[in-house]
């Protein structure tokens, strides 16, 4: 098993602007998934993977419902790799994390001058700061090998 703790991992991570692909559940049992821009954050065993999402959307109402997710970033070109975060979920509506999230967000996946343009449009009231804590982390870094 990995650790997002791992250099390796880490740099996967955080490597240009992968999205990833959160599943959970629907109240109706279904299985979902849909893209996310993400960041990593923490050190060592404080690792965590964070995102935002709005609160009355699907997602937002399913993750307060029940806080298990998976996250899935590949790369989708030889050597192929992914690394699968299983987790649980804290959600946050504090503002100053919401903006920084959102600007952090906006300068890794639309680059550093449109970061603070991103960051107030998303950290509006009804947005969530969504940390996923790991249960599990699987990594194939070259499925070629």
């Amino acid at each position: 098993m990995a650790s997002l703790s791992e250099p390796d991992v880490r740099a996967f991570l955080s490597h240009g602007t992968r999205t990833g692909k959160l599943g959970w559940t629907a109240r109706d049992g279904r299985p979902l998934v849909a893209p996310i821009w993400f960041l990593l954050e923490g050190e060592g065993e404080d690792s965590t993977l964070v995102f935002n999402t709005g609160g009355d959307t699907a997602k937002g109402r399913a993750l307060a419902r029940d806080p298990r997710v998976v996250l899935c970033v590949d790369l989708e070109e030889p050597p192929f790799a992914f690394v699968q975060v299983q987790g649980t979920v804290t959600l946050s509506s504090d503002p100053d994390e919401l903006r920084r999230t959102a600007t952090e967000l906006g300068a890794r996946y639309m680059g550093p001058d449109r970061a603070e343009e991103f960051g107030r449009r998303n950290a509006v009231p009804g947005e969530l700061v969504v940390r996923i804590v790991p249960t599990k982390v699987v990594a194939t870094l070259d499925m070629t090998a």
